[in-house]
This record gives structure tokens, C-alpha cells and sequence, in this order.
């Protein structure tokens, strides 16, 4: 004698109709909301993107003991000299490094405060001046603070 099989396992079709479409209400509400956030998150990253460009170069003058000087050669790419004869200028056998915010950040720009000086790391992590950085995209904008002593702080 033989005892029919009976399936207990598995979703009913209208059990799974629910489930797909309280998944496709809920997708609906958080894929805006997500997609709004997007330029906000790209702006804190390229504004700690910078913070870090900053704070690296830094290390690098205390480090190897001169001068490294980060000027802004556009709205969105940082120039940085490691000034081996610390006289402020590109000479010949000094090596400069670009980077380029907009390759992560496609839409945020960055801009030095008028009459601010670029800022330039000393060997002992001071700098030569007070200067404000600001990093701006449809979000909003952040400032990035570079002080006499070689404080780098996003604001």
C-alpha cells in the first residue's frame, strides 16, 4: 500500500502576486529618494577627497623635509609641487602631481577664496597663510579650512 504524496512546501500564486507587488511599492518609494541623495554624497566625497589630498601632502613635506605647494590649475583638478628647493616654483628636476576631483566626482567643482594664498605645506607641517577651499555641486558646498599651523579641517 502506497500513501499519496502530498506537497506541504511553496507559495500559493496569489501569495507571491502580494510579495511581488508590495516589493515593486517599496522600490518605488526608495529608488527617488536614493537617486535625490546621490549628488549629496558625491559632494562629501570630493570634499574628503580634497581633505585628504591636503592632509597627504602634508606628511610628505614633513616627511621629506621641504616645501609642497597645492594650487588649483582648474575648478576641479589640484596641483601639487614637491618644491625640492623650496622657492615656490616649478624648476626643473621637481616633480608636479595632478589629480582630478571630476573623475569620481563628475559634477562637483573646487574654488580658492579670493586673495588666499595656495596653500604651501613647510617641513614642519606649518603652512605660509590661512586658506579657505570650497568644494561645490548642486547639493550645496563645503568649506575646507587650511590654517597657519597646518590644520586641515572640513567645515
Amino acid at each position: 500500500m502506497m500513501k499519496a504524496l502530498k506537497a506541504k512546501g511553496g507559495f500559493t500564486l496569489a501569495e507571491l502576486l502580494v510579495g511581488c507587488s508590495l516589493f515593486g511599492i517599496l522600490a518605488a518609494i526608495a529608488v527617488p529618494r536614493f537617486v535625490a541623495s546621490q549628488p549629496n554624497f558625491r559632494l562629501n566625497g570630493a570634499a574628503r577627497e580634497v581633505f585628504a589630498q591636503l592632509m597627504r601632502v602634508r606628511g610628505l613635506a614633513v616627511e621629506q623635509n621641504n616645501n609642497y605647494v597645492v594650487s588649483l590649475s582648474n575648478n576641479h583638478t589640484l596641483s601639487i609641487l614637491d618644491d625640492d628647493n623650496n622657492n615656490g616654483t616649478s624648476d626643473a628636476g621637481e616633480s608636479t602631481t595632478t589629480v582630478d576631483i571630476q573623475l569620481s566626482y563628475p559634477d562637483v567643482t573646487v574654488t580658492k577664496a579670493a586673495g588666499n594664498p595656495d596653500p604651501t605645506f613647510l617641513p614642519r607641517g606649518t603652512t605660509q597663510g590661512n586658506t579657505t577651499l570650497t568644494v561645490t555641486n548642486s547639493a550645496g558646498s563645503r568649506t575646507i579650512s587650511v590654517n597657519i599651523t597646518g590644520v586641515v579641517k572640513i567645515n
